[in-house]
């Protein structure tokens, strides 16, 4: 089922977000993580594209299994990087013989070591033009990635509004945020895209503080941040791992919360392939 009728449902759309693992015990620990996310019922599941489109082959099997073996509505990432136009064809064949019927288009970050995106030879520079090329020639249903605080490259949020306007012309279904952790973030961005024209569905992505350290490693590389006031909040706990993840999923859940109370059409998990922390924050937005 298209994401986009989902989206038109009154009730809030929960998806979860995983990466392919890199071998097989890893794909095990992942069927398992899904397996125990299942009974949570989540609108859909999505499946990241590593840099480069190294995880291709691993992307295009995984999708296929959680919606064919598993059950669950499933939703594959696709680059620009590294592929030329054929590929890129090849790639979304093989999502169609699937059955998968989801994607989330998206120019990707340069590979490992390299400081610039540089378009592939024969491929795509810029995500609206991978999304105008899988609209002419395919029937998926496609989202793509908005940043309510500026994508990184940008100079200024006025460059990265116009550059989101120009992607969501090209027939963009929804939106899906980059992680923050202050919701005023997610509320003016809505303001200010509304302001542009840009009326379709934009789900928040969260993820929930479980290692501050890695948040804030996170942050840093997608332009994201911490607020003084939230980090203070670990002072005293940032080697109380147990006290950490507490804190980060009372956030998680006050932040959901408020979201969904202000009309925001769901909640994208970032799980990082995990699952205790997005069944604890879902148990208690339900229940």
């Amino acid at each position: 089922m298209k994401i986009s009728e989902k989206l038109k449902s009154s009730s809030p759309v929960f998806s979860f977000e995983f990466f392919p693992p890199k071998d097989e015990a890893g794909f095990q620990s992942l069927f398992e993580t899904i397996e125990e996310l299942k009974p949570a019922d989540p609108s859909f599941v999505s499946v990241t594209y590593g840099a480069g489109g190294n995880t291709r082959s691993k992307t295009v099997d995984l999708v296929g299994k959680i919606k064919n073996e598993i059950g669950i509505e499933s939703m594959a990432h696709l680059t620009c990087v590294g592929h030329k136009k054929d590929e890129i064809v090849s790639v979304l064949e093989s999502l169609e013989n699937c059955g998968i019927e989801n994607i989330l288009a998206l120019r990707g970050d340069p590979p490992k070591g390299e400081e610039q995106f540089i378009k592939p030879e024969g491929g795509f520079g810029y995500s609206n033009e991978l999304v105008s090329f899988i609209k002419s020639n395919f029937s998926f249903c496609v989202g793509a990635a908005c940043y309510p605080e500026g994508h990184i490259e940008c100079v200024n949020l006025s460059q990265d509004m116009d550059n989101l306007k120009r992607k969501v012309d090209c027939g963009v279904d929804f939106l899906i945020t980059q992680l923050f952790f202050d919701n005023k973030y997610y509320f003016d961005f809505i303001k200010r895209a509304e302001k542009e024209g840009i009326n379709i569905p934009i789900i928040p992505g969260i993820m929930p503080i479980l290692n501050l350290k890695q948040s804030q490693r996170f942050t840093k590389m997608c332009g994201a941040s911490l607020s003084d006031s939230l980090i203070a909040k670990f002072n005293g706990f940032k080697d109380d791992l147990d006290k950490v993840r507490e804190i980060g999923i009372n956030h998680a859940i006050e932040q959901c919360r408020g979201l969904i109370n202000s009309g925001a059409p769901g909640i994208h998990f970032y799980t990082l392939n995990r699952s205790k922390a997005t069944l604890a924050i879902l148990e208690n937005l339900r229940g």
